[in-house]
């Protein structure tokens, strides 16, 4: 299974992709999205920018899954806004290529990968050169979308199972029937 895994950021947003044949995991390509060369008040072409960037980068390599970065609240709001902003342009470049998106917080990432959720940006990158035999260290932004995918990879058919079990399981006792009041 090919995923591809997004760190998203408004100035630079990292993606990875990666194989995954049972347990082995294959390195197939990682970068960055930059919008740096745009002019910072000008917000509606840098998120076409990573929505353009995205859909080149699904067409070039071809995911089967997708597997984004979770964004937490900064201390500024406004930054939080921003970022919240160059993730839905992600999102939105994915879904509207038709691939299911799977979510995963920069904690469980690091879990999954290091071993810790306090690991840092050095030992994120050097697991991830670490557990898909890079030669170099990837780059800060491209290690966690790296990290994101190989997360999915780990994880991903576990809570697919769960979900499936969950749903297996429900009721529909309690639920709305159209046409029954009471």
């Amino acid at each position: 299974m090919r995923i591809l895994g997004i760190d998203p950021g408004l100035q630079t947003t990292g993606f990875g992709v990666v194989d995954a044949e049972g347990h082995a995991l294959h390195y197939v390509a990682s970068g960055t999205i930059s919008t740096k060369h745009l002019d910072r008040g000008d917000l509606p072409a840098r998120l076409k920018v990573l929505f353009d960037g995205i859909g080149e980068i699904v067409a070039r390599y071809q995911p089967q899954t997708t597997a984004v970065e979770i964004v937490f609240v900064n201390v500024n709001p406004q930054s939080t806004l921003l970022l919240g902003q160059a993730r839905g342009a992600c999102l939105t470049a994915l879904v509207a290529r038709d691939l299911p998106v799977a979510e995963y917080t920069a904690l469980q990432m690091k879990r999954a990968v290091a071993g810790h959720g306090q690991a840092a940006k050095a030992q994120v990158q050097e697991m991830v050169k670490r557990l898909l035999n890079l030669p170099g260290l990837p780059g800060s932004d491209a290690a966690d979308a790296l990290g994101i995918a190989i997360t999915h990879a780990h994880v991903g058919s576990s809570m697919a199972k769960l979900a499936e079990a969950a749903s297996l399981g429900r009721s529909t006792s309690g639920m709305y029937r159209q046409g029954r009041t009471r």
